[in-house]
C-alpha cells in the first residue's frame, strides 16, 4: 500500500518523499515533444514522486531526445554511479550514452519513450497495449499529461490553413487529435489531467462553432462524448491561475476561457508565453473534488538573467569566407553605412549607432559550436532557485550553443535592430522604424503592416517574447538584444529562456534541434504545476483511505 501523506494534516517532521520511489505517481505523457512536460513532473520531489510509464511523441528525433532524457532519469533515480555515461556522451567523450554497464537502463528508456502516431489504427493499438501492461490500475491513482498538436488551433496555422485552396476545417484530422487524449481519459481514468494547447485555441472554430467549448464539454464527461452513454467518470476542469472551473452540470457558455491561460512570465518563467493549460480532476461518486492551490506568482526573470552570462559569440557570413576579421570587416561597414544614413535622416540614432561601432572592437571572437567549454561563473542568473534548476557541474560545456550563419543584408538589420532596442529599449517595428536605406526586406507586403514585427529584438531586461517553433526557419524573431553580437539566439540560449536545464541534451541537427526546443512546454512550469498536481492525489488518496477506513468500521460494527 502507498504510503501517502495528508497535506492537510502534515506530521510534526517533514518526511520527503512521501511517496516511496517504488510507488510513485504513474504518468501517461501523450504528444510528449522532447519531454518539456514529462521533465517538469518527473524531476518532481529530487524525482520520486512520479514515474513516467510511457511517453508517445510522433516525431523520430524529437523521440530520440525523450529516450536520451529517459535514460538520464532512470538512471539518476535508480543507478546513479551509471550517469557516468550519459555525461560522457553529453561532454562528447562517447558517441554512444550508454555502457554495457547500463545498457538495460538504455533499453528500458527505448520503451518508455516510444514513437507512436496518435490518431493512426497502428499507433493507438500500440498505445493500449502499453497503458494496459505498465498501468497499475488496482486502485492507484494516475495522471495523464500531454498536449494534442497546435497547428490547426494556432493563429499563424489558420492563417496557412485559410490560404490553402479547398481547405475545410471540417476535414483536418488535426482539429479532432484531442479526442485520442479523450478516449485514454475514457477507457482508463486519470486521477489527474494536465492538458495544454495555444491560446489560439480559444478562437478557433470548426463548422461554425467554437472548438474549446466542444472540448471543454468532452472533457467533462468523456464517456457521454464518445459512446453517448452515461454513467462514466466524469472530471472537474479546473484553471490553475483562478477560481474558475467548469463540471457536467455547468452550463459551457458562462465559461470565461481567458481564466485558462498561464502567462508564463508571472511565474517565474523568463518568456512571455501564454498558453491554455487545463487541470482535469476527477469528480467523486459525491460529486467532490480535493481543493487545489494555485500557481504562485513570482518576480519576473529577464532574458539578460537567462542568457547574458552564457559565452558570448558572434554569428556567421553565410556568403564567402567566414572569418573573425572578415565578420567583423562586414558588420563594421553595414554601421558605418547606417551612420551616414542617420545623419542625413534620423539624428537620434547617429550616437548609439557609433557606439555599436566602437564595441564591436571588442566584439566575440568565436561563433560558438555544438560544445562549447564552460568556463567557472558562467551562466549564473542571480536568481538561486534558477540556478540550481539550471546548472550541472558534471557538464563540461555549454552544448549546442552555435550561432547561425547571416547573409549581410541580415547582419546590417540585426545590428540596426539591437541597437535602436538598446537605445530605445523596445524593437523596432515596420517601415517606418526600419527608415534607413537598405533595411527593407524584398517582400511584397513589407509596408502593408502586416509583418510589422518580421524583425524582432529580445530585449535585455524583459522576459523574451514566446519562443516557438518558427525559430527554427530563421532567426528574425529573436535577434539578441546586444549589437556587437549581432546574431539570433542560439539554440540553448532558447533553450534557457523555455527553462530546460543545462543538462538537456537534444538529438538532431540544429534545425531539428530548435523546432523541438520551440515546441516544448517549458520545463519549470511544468515542475510547478506538478507541485499541485502532487497535492491533489494525495488529497484524493487520504480520502480514498478515510472512507476506507470507515466502511470498515461500520461493518465491524454489525
Amino acid at each position: 500500500m502507498i504510503e501517502y501523506q495528508n497535506p492537510l494534516f502534515p506530521p510534526k517532521a517533514a518526511a520527503e518523499p512521501a511517496i516511496a520511489v517504488e510507488d510513485a505517481i504513474q504518468i501517461v505523457d501523450l504528444f510528449a515533444g522532447p519531454g518539456g512536460l514529462g521533465e517538469g513532473f518527473s524531476s518532481s520531489g529530487k524525482g520520486k514522486r512520479f514515474d513516467i510509464i510511457v511517453s508517445a511523441e510522433m516525431d523520430p528525433i524529437a523521440r530520440q531526445t525523450l529516450r536520451l532524457r529517459a535514460f538520464y532519469r532512470l538512471l539518476k533515480r535508480d543507478y546513479p554511479d551509471g550517469l557516468k555515461d550519459y555525461y560522457r556522451y553529453c561532454n562528447g567523450e562517447a558517441t554512444e550514452p550508454f555502457s554495457p554497464d547500463t545498457l538495460d537502463y538504455w533499453n528500458k528508456a527505448d520503451q518508455e519513450a516510444r514513437q507512436i502516431t496518435l490518431g493512426s489504427e497502428s499507433g493507438d493499438k500500440e498505445l493500449n497495449y502499453l497503458i494496459k501492461e505498465r498501468l497499475n490500475r488496482e486502485g492507484r491513482p494516475w495522471v495523464l499529461i500531454g498536449g494534442p498538436p497546435c497547428q490547426a488551433y494556432s493563429i499563424v496555422g489558420r492563417a496557412r490553413n485559410q490560404a490553402k485552396q479547398g481547405y475545410v476545417a471540417e476535414n483536418d484530422h488535426r482539429h479532432f487529435l484531442y479526442k485520442d487524449y479523450l478516449r485514454i481519459i475514457k477507457d482508463y481514468r486519470p486521477t489527474v489531467f494536465v492538458m495544454e494547447n495555444v491560446k489560439g485555441i480559444l478562437s478557433s472554430k470548426v463548422g461554425g462553432k467554437g472548438i474549446f467549448a466542444q472540448i471543454l464539454q468532452d472533457l467533462v464527461d468523456p464517456t457521454k462524448a464518445l459512446d453517448n452513454v452515461e454513467g462514466g467518470q466524469k472530471y472537474k476542469i479546473c484553471s490553475l491561475v483562478s477560481e474558475e472551473s467548469v463540471s457536467s452540470s455547468d452550463c459551457i457558455d458562462r465559461v470565461n476561457p481567458k481564466s485558462f491561460i498561464i502567462q508564463a512570465e508571472k511565474y517565474g518563467i523568463p518568456q512571455a508565453r501564454h498558453r491554455v493549460i487545463l487541470l482535469g480532476i476527477a469528480v467523486d461518486e459525491y460529486g467532490n473534488i480535493p481543493p487545489h492551490e494555485l500557481l504562485n506568482t513570482t518576480e519576473p526573470v529577464s532574458v539578460k538573467q537567462a542568457i547574458g552570462e552564457l559565452p558570448k559569440l558572434r554569428s556567421k557570413l553565410s556568403r564567402g569566407t567566414d572569418s573573425q576579421e572578415a565578420w567583423y570587416r562586414a558588420v563594421a561597414d553595414e554601421v558605418d553605412d547606417l551612420v551616414r544614413y542617420a545623419e542625413l535622416e534620423n539624428g537620434e540614432l547617429i550616437a548609439p549607432l557609433r557606439a555599436t561601432r566602437q564595441a564591436l572592437f571588442d566584439s566575440p571572437k568565436s561563433s560558438g559550436d555544438q560544445r562549447v567549454l564552460k568556463k567557472e561563473g558562467q551562466g549564473i542568473t542571480g536568481v538561486p532557485s534558477l540556478d540550481n534548476w539550471y546548472q550541472d557541474p558534471k557538464i563540461k560545456y555549454w552544448m549546442s550553443h552555435d550561432a547561425r550563419s547571416h547573409m549581410r543584408a541580415d547582419l546590417r538589420r540585426y545590428v540596426f535592430a539591437s541597437t535602436f532596442a538598446e537605445h530605445n529599449k523596445y524593437s523596432p517595428k515596420g517601415h517606418q522604424q526600419f527608415s534607413l536605406p537598405g533595411l527593407a526586406p524584398a517582400h511584397k507586403n513589407w509596408e502593408s503592416g502586416k509583418f510589422s514585427d518580421r524583425f524582432r529584438v529580445q530585449l535585455a531586461d524583459l522576459p523574451a517574447t514566446t519562443i516557438t517553433s518558427h525559430i527554427s526557419k530563421d532567426g528574425h524573431y529573436f535577434i539578441h538584444y546586444e549589437p556587437a553580437q549581432c546574431r539570433s539566439l542560439t539554440v540553448r540560449e532558447a533553450a534557457r529562456l523555455q527553462t530546460f536545464p543545462d543538462n538537456y541534451y537534444f538529438e538532431g541537427n540544429r534545425t531539428q534541434q530548435y523546432h523541438q526546443v520551440g515546441n516544448a512546454v517549458p520545463p519549470l512550469l511544468a515542475n510547478k504545476i506538478a507541485e499541485i498536481v502532487y497535492q491533489i492525489v494525495c488529497r484524493r488518496a487520504s480520502e480514498l483511505e478515510e472512507s476506507t477506513h470507515t466502511q470498515t468500521l461500520r461493518h465491524a460494527s454489525f
